[in-house]
């Protein structure tokens, strides 16, 4: 058992390939052209956060280490109607490398002190001119993407949008995305682990 497993009492395991990550900005100058779509400037790691004050420090740690960047990019934690905890990164939408790269901090930071098992998701969210947007995501248990993209709920009844998830995808946006980036990016081949991440940050 090496020193970090004896002393932590956690055993590191082999996960997916994180650095899979860094193959988005290459995959959005693909999205640029071909489909009209830019990032938003913003990024999430989905997990749910261990009870304790370890884990709670430990996310101050990787938010710290976040802003310690001379850029300086926003930071800010929130937690969902499921209990999982959105770690959210914001930076200028051309900083899509700089993006990545803090997400990434945030996976490994997690993964490399025995938190691999509360990871959900990370999601760069995208967006075109008309004001279509989907979310990319990257499935740590599976190590692949998907996109996934909400239809906005009318708010034709008199209801604000902003109270209420959106209840329906645009699926041919979504296959789509994944036909365009299939060469650049593993995309997920089960369409039942495209999961809906309603409410997410961005979208």
């Amino acid at each position: 058992m090496r020193l970090w497993e004896a002393v932590t009492g956690r055993r590191r395991t082999k996960g997916p390939d994180l650095d899979a990550l860094f193959g988005v900005p290459a995959a959005a100058v693909s999205l640029q052209a071909a489909m009209g779509f830019l990032p938003t400037g913003s990024g999430s790691v989905c997990f749910r956060a261990a009870a304790g004050a370890a884990f709670h420090a430990l996310q101050n740690d990787v938010i710290a280490v976040i802003q310690a960047d001379p850029d300086k990019p926003d930071v800010e934690v929130s937690v969902d109607g499921y209990g999982y905890t959105w770690l959210v990164v914001h930076r200028d939408p051309g900083d899509l490398a700089g993006l990545c790269t803090d997400l990434h901090v945030v996976n490994t930071t997690l993964v490399e002190q025995g938190f691999a098992g509360g990871l959900l998701c990370t999601m760069v969210p995208f967006a075109d001119p008309s004001g279509r947007r989907f979310g990319l995501v990257y499935l740590y248990q599976q190590g692949t993407f998907y996109a996934f993209a909400p239809v906005a709920a009318s708010s034709g009844s008199g209801t604000s949008a902003a109270t209420e998830p959106p209840q329906a995808r645009d699926n041919l946006l979504e296959i789509s995305v994944r036909d365009q980036l299939s060469g650049e990016l593993p995309m997920e081949a089960d369409l039942s682990r495209w999961l809906a991440v309603w409410g997410a940050p961005g979208l």
